[in-house]
């Protein structure tokens, strides 16, 4: 523990810093709400959903063709355009639209046209008006998927809630904009979370993969799973093919209070100014959404009873949200001892001339909470690996959380190493481009499964 910190510091941050028990028991209680999101009985009632994505098959590395693909993530929205042309070529266009915040409240139908308007920009750029492509559509946010074309939208996360849209089959609605413009030829054959994206991105080129997980703006993971187990898949018993991909929905984890041992008075803020209070608790303990504003909510504390900054506390950093989570990453870059992406940091938020104590101080804030994040990600993932009962998985990764956070990976890496039963072996790899490539391997997957009936 750093020397230079003040005692009340280490008292406030210790509620983030979970001891190997408390992560065990983590395991154990996600293991059984996973259980019950699985069974047809105890599903409704689950807040794990572990909805079941109709993605039978992975990829086989021989998929070819061009297929459009959407990307609406949470902070960015997207249009790609890739072309399969061997399993070690893949050329990916893609373009990224400001989104307008605005757009996060509104109207279902704004939404839509807006997604439906910067597709057509897309296509008349790239002179596709005329080409019929399939397009994979990435939406990431809770879907209960009723076949590959068909996601009913379960609830909003991420900041948004457009209404007029939960418990709407999000498909029709894209594809009714696309038809009120009249001016693509597009048929929307597939819609996949971003999780299932990541999975099938990285199985392109790593058979072994069977784990896609996001660690972003939000935070979830799907899983390969035994057909036979996925009971609200409506052929569980009959189907010839022996595995579901599983959306897990893990951000729900702990919305029926069985986290309430690992979370903070911090935590119970944060929840009350998000637009969905009591809704997506793990996420709210792991993802780059929540985390700056947990840092931000101690350093406020600390600097109110005195404990840091001289007690002297800036206009900037008193603004919700203002403790970006990139500021979190640059403060753990600094090598122990120097402290110029700090310095960085304080000088954007208005705190000038600090002390190494404060600096000291701040780090061991941001620590605390990013090493609670990837303890609590490397709890879902044992539970995952320990439910599919296997020894060796690739795991394929994305979000701006994992990507830069210096120590994100080693940390993911170090607490999975000490829950796993010995002798299971995993490798975590960045998934590039979950949400295109991944995209368009669901949809080559969905024209396949057309073409077969």
């Amino acid at each position: 523990m750093p020397s230079l910190v003040h005692t009340e510091i280490e008292t406030a941050v210790k509620g983030f810093l979970i001891d190997q028990e408390k992560m065990t028991e983590v395991v154990e209680r996600m293991t059984k709400e996973i259980k019950m999101g699985l069974a047809k009985d105890t599903h409704a009632r689950a807040v794990i959903k572990c909805f079941v994505s109709h993605v039978q098959d992975l990829p086989t590395g021989k998929e070819r063709g061009k297929y459009l693909a959407l990307d609406l993530g949470g902070s960015n929205f997207r249009v790609l355009l890739v072309n399969l042309i061997s399993n070690s070529d893949v050329e990916i266009m893609s373009k990224g639209y400001n989104f307008p915040l605005t757009l996060m409240s509104g109207s279902g139908k704004a939404l839509f046209d807006f997604l439906a308007e910067s597709l057509s920009e897309f296509c008349h750029t790239h002179g596709l008006e005329n080409e019929s492509l399939p397009l994979g559509f990435t939406f990431s946010f809770p879907l209960q998927q009723q076949g590959l074309s068909k996601g009913i939208l379960v609830a909003w996360t991420k900041g948004f809630s457009c209404e007029g849209v939960v418990g709407k089959n999000v498909v029709s609605l894209l594809q009714e904009a696309i038809d009120r413009r009249g001016d693509i030829k597009i048929n929307t054959v597939a819609i996949l979370n971003d999780t299932v994206g990541t999975l099938m991105s990285c199985a392109f080129y790593h058979p072994n993969c069977r784990i896609g997980l996001i660690v972003g703006t939000g935070s979830n993971a799907c899983y390969v799973e035994k057909t036979v187990n996925a009971e609200c898949f409506e052929g569980y018993q009959t189907s010839p093919k022996p595995s579901m991909i599983i959306n897990c929905e893990w951000g729900a984890f702990g919305d029926n209070g069985v986290l309430e041992f690992v979370r903070t008075s911090y935590d119970k803020i944060v929840d009350k100014v998000t637009p969905n209070p009591g809704k997506q608790t793990f996420e709210k303990c792991i993802s780059g959404m929540y985390m700056g504003e947990l840092v931000r909510l101690v350093v406020i504390d600390m600097i109110a009873k005195g404990f840091m900054f001289h007690g002297i506390i800036s206009e900037k950093i008193q603004e919700r949200w203002s403790f970006k989570t990139a500021y979190i990453s640059d403060v753990e870059s600094d090598a122990p001892g120097e402290y110029r992406n700090c310095n960085k940091v304080l000088s954007e938020l208005g705190i000038l001339g600090c002390q190494e104590p404060d600096k000291e101080a701040l780090r061991y804030i941001c620590e605390a909470v990013s090493s609670r994040s990837a303890k609590l990600c490397a709890c879902g993932l044992v539970t995952i690996i320990n439910k599919m009962n296997i020894n060796e998985v690739v795991i394929g990764i994305d979000g701006s959380v994992y990507r830069f956070h210096p120590k994100y990976h080693d940390m993911l890496q170090h607490h999975m190493k000490k829950l796993l039963k010995p002798g299971v072996k995993f490798e975590l790899i960045v998934s590039e481009d979950g949400s295109g490539r991944g995209a368009a391997l669901v949809a080559a997957t969905a024209v396949q499964a057309k073409s077969k009936l």
